[in-house]
């Protein structure tokens, strides 16, 4: 654990870790769903919490509780500034707000755990092993700007990982996650926040799908929705752990 502490973030436990609104009038509890830490030459850094995913809702009313015109409702927290992420089936003005974190449900108050046992899997036999023991597993993926600086680590839970113990391989296909823009031209770090899932097979690579309007149907039923179609690929440091 200590040799973690001089490298990077502690990974988080997901299965304890929480964010709760300070009402009054609704102390909502969000799990978290993935963080990303966005670092800068001089040793700033910000840190924004993924939320999962809910409905759109008449909260508290007596009975018709879903919006009729459905979207999935997505936050994600930050210090000063925080997203929302509202995904209608069509492409909307509204898909993605940014806003005061205290504006958000009157501020936060944040619930993340650590990992008590944390343990690097620093090779192939390694993630299978804590694959096939159901270990809950960690991801952090590091990527950098040589434009701006920036640089940043983006931590989730694995959802889904794919081994074949005879070739002696590992894939990771999770999210969403909180990806960042580094490039140039961004006034907020709130700014450079796409929704994405990231896939990996390697320690020096990773894929990414990110959500952007997207085109469907042909002719005069064509319309655009937001759905993951906007695919990157980029260098960056993998790192996984078993957090038990």
């Amino acid at each position: 654990m200590e040799e973690l502490r001089d490298k990077t973030m502690i990974p988080l436990d997901y299965g304890r870790s929480f964010l709760i609104g300070n009402g009054p009038e609704n102390e909502v509890r969000f799990w978290v769903e993935s963080r990303t830490r966005i670092l800068d030459e001089e040793g700033n850094s910000e840190e924004l919490i993924q939320t999962a995913s809910c409905k759109s809702e008449y909260t508290f009313a007596e009975c018709g509780l879903f919006h009729q015109d459905n979207y999935d409702f997505l936050p994600i927290f930050g210090p000063e500034y925080g997203v929302i992420f509202r995904r209608k089936a069509r492409v909307d003005t509204g898909y993605k707000s940014c806003l005061p974190s205290a504006d958000m449900w009157n501020g936060q108050k944040y619930h993340l755990v650590e990992g008590e046992r944390v343990e690097e899997l620093r090779d192939n036999e390694a993630i299978r092993e804590a694959t096939c023991r159901f270990a809950p597993i960690v991801s952090q993926t590091r990527i950098s700007s040589q434009e701006t600086g920036l640089s940043a680590i983006i931590e989730c839970p694995i959802k889904t990982m794919n081994t074949n113990r005879e070739r002696d391989v590992y894939q990771v296909d999770t999210g969403p996650v909180a990806f960042p823009d580094l490039g140039g031209g961004h006034e907020r770090h709130v700014d450079r926040i796409s929704l994405a899932f990231l896939a990996f097979n390697a320690p020096d690579f990773t894929d990414f799908v990110i959500e952007t309007p997207t085109l469907v149907g042909e002719g005069e039923r064509a319309g655009e929705t937001h759905h993951y179609s906007r695919l990157m690929s980029l260098q960056a440091e993998n790192r996984l752990f078993s957090v038990e």
